[in-house]
């Protein structure tokens, strides 16, 4: 096994196989790497943090590798080191698409993985030492949103507060004198990031950290939009729309889910074979067909599949999964992230039958679910490796962001903190 250990964490990273992590520190070594740990924490609690993080000064241009300032955290909140980060989509949205120009200057990145430094007044249940997963959609546990079975908003949550800029007002950043906002109430394109306690997962110590952080995003995503949204059956037929991340994680939870058949749908072809490899039986590319995707999926399956997954974030592949969904009993869910255009379909597809559904970050209520997520991909129920196609350092976050919008890559892991 490989493993390494991150400076100032004293956590231990043990490579993933499949059955459970046998640590490989001494008791020495590991009392050694804590008293570091809690050295340096006592040495920087309470106090500003400097540190690299990739800042967004304004959107359509490349990020740029600054010393930020990290204020210490307030009441309720947790200043976390973050060791990894994956790169998403939904970063390259507020960038590139999302036409929100008050959401900049920002730190980017929500898809994260690191140790706790400090604590702020207040905070009972975490703890400098503790490994943790960020989480872009709170669980305040008292709001009528955490308390409903059938709903992971939050009440106090940025997906209710700020959803027009996708970006936290309140920031605990600053950069040559202005504030910067915290994306998605995260920000993990930086090595140090603050966030409020409700919006943070515990998870176990010796959890890998760069394959983890994916399950801040985009593998839970897909994953609970199979598994918690559409509630895929035994012995279904489903169709996933876009392989990417959040597609081939909603693969992985059709085949988890005991899916019979499961069709995955891209124009990008060299995305197949990973498809295939997390549990995608055919794989179709639209382009290489003279008639819509929905009918092409109808004559293979006699009618239409039993469940569709759009993971995209295209309104028109929204309304052919829905169009490729049975009469009667089809349920088509979308799972890609836009805001920028409305969504039509003909009345007759839902009177017929048909089910068209939403969801954010599958489903999922954060704190409970993450970390019993980690203990999946441990005992190797879920699929994590195989997400991750290229690891860069945080200083080549742009080749990363290019990666992604070209296709060339599922997930690139940024290691952010510094050897």
């Amino acid at each position: 096994m490989n493993w390494l250990t991150p400076p100032s964490t004293g956590q231990h990273y043990l490579k993933q196989r499949r059955s459970p992590s046998v640590s490989l520190l001494t008791q020495t070594e590991l009392q050694t790497s804590l008293f570091t740990l809690h050295n340096k924490t006592m040495a920087t609690a309470g106090k500003v943090i400097k540190c690299h993080a990739a800042v967004a000064w304004k959107p359509n241009a490349p990020l740029v590798i600054e010393e930020i300032e990290v204020a210490p955290p307030q009441k309720h909140e947790i200043r976390i080191k973050v060791i990894a980060t994956g790169v998403c989509h939904t970063d390259l949205y507020h960038l590139f698409e999302g036409k929100h120009e008050e959401g900049f200057p920002a730190v980017l990145g929500h898809e994260g993985a690191g140790i706790v430094e400090s604590v702020g007044p207040g905070v009972t249940d975490f703890k400098p030492g503790d490994t943790v997963i960020p989480l872009f959609i709170s669980q305040c546990g008292e709001c009528r949103f955490c308390k409903h079975p059938k709903s992971n908003m939050c009440e106090r949550s940025w997906t209710t507060l700020s959803t027009g800029i996708m970006a936290e007002k309140d920031s605990r950043f600053t950069c040559r004198g202005k504030v910067i906002f915290q994306f998605m109430g995260t920000s993990t394109f930086s090595e140090y990031t603050v966030l409020n306690q409700i919006s943070v997962a515990k998870i176990c110590d010796d959890a890998r950290l760069d394959r983890v952080c994916l399950l801040g995003c985009g593998v839970a995503t897909g994953y609970g939009a199979a598994i918690n949204t559409a509630q895929v059956t035994r012995g279904s037929v489903c169709a996933v729309f876009g392989l990417g991340g959040v597609g081939l994680a909603a693969v992985m939870g059709c085949r988890n889910a005991g899916a019979s058949r499961i069709i995955g749908v891209d124009i990008n072809e060299d995305k197949f074979g990973k498809a295939r490899a997390l549990g995608a039986t055919d794989c179709v590319n639209p382009k290489k067909h003279s008639k819509p995707i929905s009918e092409v999926l109808s004559e293979m399956t006699n009618g239409g599949v039993d469940f569709s997954l759009e993971c995209v974030g295209n309104v028109a592949v929204m309304r052919s999964a829905l169009e490729s969904c049975v009469r009667g009993w089809g349920v088509s869910v979308m799972v890609g992230w836009t805001d920028l255009d409305d969504f039509s379909a003909r009345p007759i597809q839902l009177i017929a039958g048909k089910t068209w559904k939403g969801s954010l970050f599958g489903g999922f209520k954060g704190k409970d679910a993450v970390p019993k997520l980690v203990l999946d991909y441990k005992s190797g129920r879920i699929n994590l490796d195989e997400f991750v196609t290229h690891t860069m350092p945080l200083d080549k976050v742009n080749d990363s962001i290019e990666l992604m919008k070209t296709g060339k890559c599922i997930r690139t892991v940024l290691n952010v903190s510094p050897k």
